[in-house]
């Protein structure tokens, strides 16, 4: 079948011919990028898939370790939460 388009290219005119015709010159582009944008996101969710497995047979105790350290962004999280419950601890008391 894609011998045809290779061989007699007015097949191929006639094929945009008629997609411009049915879905309009405005929505083409539109559905080209949305195509684009699903073919990226599934190609990075089958590589992430495939990672996926690897990474669990690579990790060892401390890779665990240090995933189990809280970052600094988690730290500051918890110290300000801590902050505000002392905080509303204190409202209630007075």
């Amino acid at each position: 079948m894609f011998r045809n388009l290779v061989d007699h290219p007015w097949v191929l005119v006639i094929l945009v011919v008629l997609l411009i015709a049915l879905f309009g010159s405005k929505r083409l582009p539109d559905a080209a990028r949305g195509l684009g944008r699903s073919m990226r996101i599934f190609k990075s969710e089958v590589k992430e898939m495939k990672n996926d497995g690897k990474e669990d047979a690579k990790t060892s105790p401390t890779a665990a370790a240090k995933d189990s350290e809280p970052t600094a962004l988690e730290a500051k999280l918890a110290a300000e939460q801590a902050e505000q419950k002392a905080g509303e601890h204190q409202t209630r008391a007075s």
